[in-house]
């Protein structure tokens, strides 16, 4: 399929559509995947997958320099009955059973853990109430791994929610047994001057289904690489995303989508917004059907409203086919300003131009709001989209 593409000053697309016999996913990171730090070079920003990402600002996750304190994240877990939550040491088997780290800060984070926590749903439980894991930082540099596994035919909802000061590189892994449920919500609401870097592996049973939503709206820089791969035919994985980001701020996601198993289904949808000087928002979405992978039917789509002058985004889709013998595929991407004839049937027909560019924005972001299916998270991410806003009225104003 076509890519559609509306670019601003200042923000670039690109996409690719490739029928190869190997890899090209692979080859675009600079060294193979691996859980030892010493296996992957230190970055230059020259690499394919750092070539977006202001090194400077990573507070030495990159290069080794970053060091763990004893007050860095503090986490509680709020679980219904019938759930397991375990703290584990390194030799514990069920860590990186999802997926192997594929850039050094992931390496680094896996390299320098020194607990982890592990969130078990039993096979065939379904539960009424979300697992909600607050991940609170106190203004230290951590580094994490989490780990969410479902048994057989369980369901389950998950809340991971970011917030306060720190310097965090982790490691997610979500594993589902065959036919399991599992949504996750991701929100990173950090303050001004966090870092967080994280590669999330989603290991999708036979008929499984797995989806994302990712919001992201606080702080200086985040980096999220979620992964996807299949433990068995029949799997599907909705991968949704919100982010707003605002002046100075780098938010950054890159997607894999591994097709290797056949007769699996996904699709991704992220939208962002930007407004003020040097915003800058990346989206990579990076999308393998195998050889094996017949019956594949995949589709991805990134749309940016960019604000205001002075804002950046940088959006790739790439869909890498080696198997004719799919259902479908394609890729989509695009992005363009405010727009203003919209404003102005609003405000013509008597709302104030704040309520009005309001009212744009939150119809942008609903398909995406409504993905939650948890009202009290739905109501506080509008919240902060009307704040975000609000904010950027007064700065013009002042």
């Amino acid at each position: 399929m076509a890519e559609a593409q509306n670019i601003p000053v200042g923000s670039t697309t690109a996409g690719s559509i490739a029928v190869a016999a190997e890899s090209t996913v692979a080859t675009r990171m600079s060294a193979p995947p691996s859980f030892d730090v010493a296996d992957f070079p230190v970055p230059h920003g020259r690499e394919e997958e750092w070539r977006f990402t202001p090194l400077e600002r990573l507070a030495g996750l990159h290069d080794g320099t970053a060091v763990a304190t004893g007050t860095g994240i503090k986490v509680d877990i709020d679980a219904p009955e019938g759930v397991t939550v375990e703290t584990v040491g390194r030799d514990d088997a069920r860590l990186g059973k999802a997926g192997t780290p594929v850039d050094r800060v992931a390496a680094q984070a896996y390299s320098s853990f020194e607990q982890a926590t592990v969130v078990t749903v039993p096979k065939e439980t379904q539960l009424a109430e979300p697992i909600r894991i607050a991940v609170h930082g106190e203004g230290g540099t951590a580094f994490g791994h989490q780990v969410v596994e479902l048994g057989a035919f369980a369901e389950a909802v998950v809340v991971i929610d970011h917030t306060g000061d720190a310097v965090l590189a982790a490691n997610v892994d979500y594993v589902l047994g065959d036919g399991a449920k599992l949504t996750v919500v991701l929100v990173q609401d950090w303050d001004d001057k966090a870092v967080h870097i994280a590669q999330h592996n989603a290991l999708v049973g036979r008929d499984a289904s797995f989806k994302s939503v990712v919001v992201t709206f606080g702080g200086d820089v985040v980096r999220l690489h979620p992964r996807v791969s299949y433990a068995g035919t029949g799997g599907e994985a909705e991968l949704f995303g919100l982010y707003f980001t605002d002046k100075g701020q780098h938010q950054e996601h890159r997607l894999l989508v591994d097709h290797n198993k056949p007769h699996c289904k996904s699709n991704a949808v992220y939208k962002g917004a930007l407004q003020g000087d040097d915003a800058h928002a990346v989206w990579i979405g990076d999308v393998l059907i195998r050889a094996v992978a017949e019956g594949t039917d995949t589709y991805e789509m990134n749309r940016n409203l960019v604000l205001t002058d002075g804002a950046r985004v940088d959006s790739v889709p790439n869909l890498e086919i080696e198997t004719g013998e799919i259902a479908g595929a394609g890729h989509a991407s695009a992005t363009g300003r405010f727009d203003d004839e919209q404003l102005f049937y609003l405000m013509a027909r008597g709302i104030p131009e704040a309520e009005a560019r309001r009212l744009v924005v939150r119809g942008f972001f609903a398909e995406l709001v409504q993905q939650i299916g948890l009202p009290d998270v739905e109501e506080r991410l509008l919240a902060k989209i009307d704040a975000e806003l609000e904010a950027s009225v007064l700065e013009a104003s002042a």
